[in-house]
C-alpha cells in the first residue's frame, strides 16, 4: 500500500488520440465495438487541451485501461503503437531475469534481490544494467521475451542498456504490451509474479495514485513510471477497496511521447505527470461508478 499524499495542482491539457480496436490483455481477441463512456471522456479532455495549444503537435499519447472485474477493456487509444519505453521496460527486464532463475541458470540471492529492488522501486539505472547483463544483455532479454512470452510482447524491442545519464530512447513497447504484461502478472502467469508484484508495490512517487485526489487511501498500487526528455509514462495495476469489502483491480497505462528532447526536462515531466494524474482520476471515477466502491 502506498501513502496518500496531498493532491498536486493539475494542468488542464488535451491531446489528440485515435481510438483503435483492442485485443484483450490475455490471448483472446476482444474488439471494442463502440467507444466506452470512459474512453469518450478521455478523448474529449484530450481534444480540448490540444485545442488550447498546451501540448504541441510533436507530442503523441497512448492510453489503455482494463477492468479485471468485468473482464473488459475500457480504453484503447493508440494502444498498439510502439513508443519509447524509458524505465517502464524494467519490469520486462525483471521477467527475463526470473525466467533464467526458473530455468536454474541464475540464482536469486541477496545481491540480485538488492539489485532488483533498486531497479523496480528506485528505478536505479546501474542496478537495471546489472540485472540486464545477467539476463543476457539487451539481446538476451529480447530473445527471452519473444521466444517464451511472444503472446505478451508483440511490439516490444529491447536493444540497449540504460546509457549514462539515463538517456534511453531506443527500447520500445506498446501500451498493449504493457496491458498484456500486467494481465499476466496479476493472474500469476509469469515466473516469480508474486515477487515482481511485491517489488512494484513498494512506495514511490507514482503518477496514478500519489497526488491523484480522487483515489482513496488504502488503494493498492503495483506500478512503474518512466521518464526521459522525450517521454512521460506510467504503467500500473490499481486495486481499490469497495464498500462490500472486495477489491476491484484495474490496469492504467498512460504514455506521452515527444518527437524531440525537451529543453526543460523538470517542468515538462512535472506538467505531463499531472495530466496522467488527472486521467487516472477519470479512470477511478468510472471504476467507482461501475462497482459502487464508496
Amino acid at each position: 500500500m502506498k501513502p496518500s499524499l496531498p493532491s498536486l495542482p493539475l494542468l488542464s491539457l488535451v491531446i489528440v488520440c485515435v481510438t483503435q480496436a483492442s485485443a484483450g490483455p490475455g490471448t483472446r481477441s476482444q474488439p471494442v465495438e463502440e467507444m466506452s463512456p470512459l474512453e469518450a471522456r478521455i478523448e474529449t479532455y484530450i481534444k480540448g487541451l490540444r485545442h488550447k495549444g498546451v501540448i504541441p503537435s510533436l507530442e503523441r499519447t497512448s492510453w489503455s485501461v482494463y477492468d479485471f472485474t468485468t473482464d473488459r477493456k475500457l480504453v484503447t487509444i493508440n494502444e498498439d503503437t510502439p513508443r519509447q519505453a524509458a524505465s517502464m521496460i524494467k519490469p520486462f527486464v525483471a521477467l527475463s531475469f526470473f525466467h533464467r532463475v526458473k530455468m536454474d541458470e541464475l540464482i536469486y540471492g541477496s545481491k540480485s534481490k538488492s539489485k532488483m529492488k533498486g531497479m523496480l522501486q528506485c528505478s536505479d539505472n546501474s542496478d537495471t544494467n546489472w540485472i540486464m547483463k545477467h539476463a543476457g544483455g539487451p539481446s538476451g532479454v529480447q530473445r527471452i521475451l519473444k521466444t517464451h512470452y511472444g503472446h505478451i510482447f508483440k511490439e516490444t524491442q529491447v536493444t540497449e542498456y540504460i546509457p549514462s545519464g539515463g538517456r534511453t530512447y531506443r527500447n520500445k513497447a506498446s501500451a498493449h504490451d504493457y496491458s498484456r504484461f500486467l494481465y499476466a502478472l496479476w493472474n500469476d502467469q509469469i515466473p516469480y509474479s508474486t515477487e515482481i508484484k511485491r517489488l512494484m508495490a513498494l512506495p514511490n512517487k507514482d503518477r496514478c495514485y500519489w497526488g491523484a485526489s480522487h483515489i482513496p487511501k488504502g488503494t493498492l498500487v503495483y506500478d512503474k513510471t518512466g521518464s526521459t526528455a522525450m517521454l512521460c509514462g506510467q504503467i500500473a495495476i490499481l486495486v481499490p477497496l469497495g464498500r462490500d469489502g472486495n477489491r476491484y483491480p484495474y490496469t492504467f497505462i498512460a504514455i506521452i511521447e515527444r518527437d524531440k528532447r525537451t529543453r526543460h526536462f523538470g517542468s515538462w515531466v512535472s506538467h505531463r505527470a499531472n495530466v496522467l494524474r488527472e486521467v487516472s482520476n477519470m479512470v477511478y471515477d468510472e471504476i467507482n461508478r461501475m462497482h459502487h466502491l464508496r
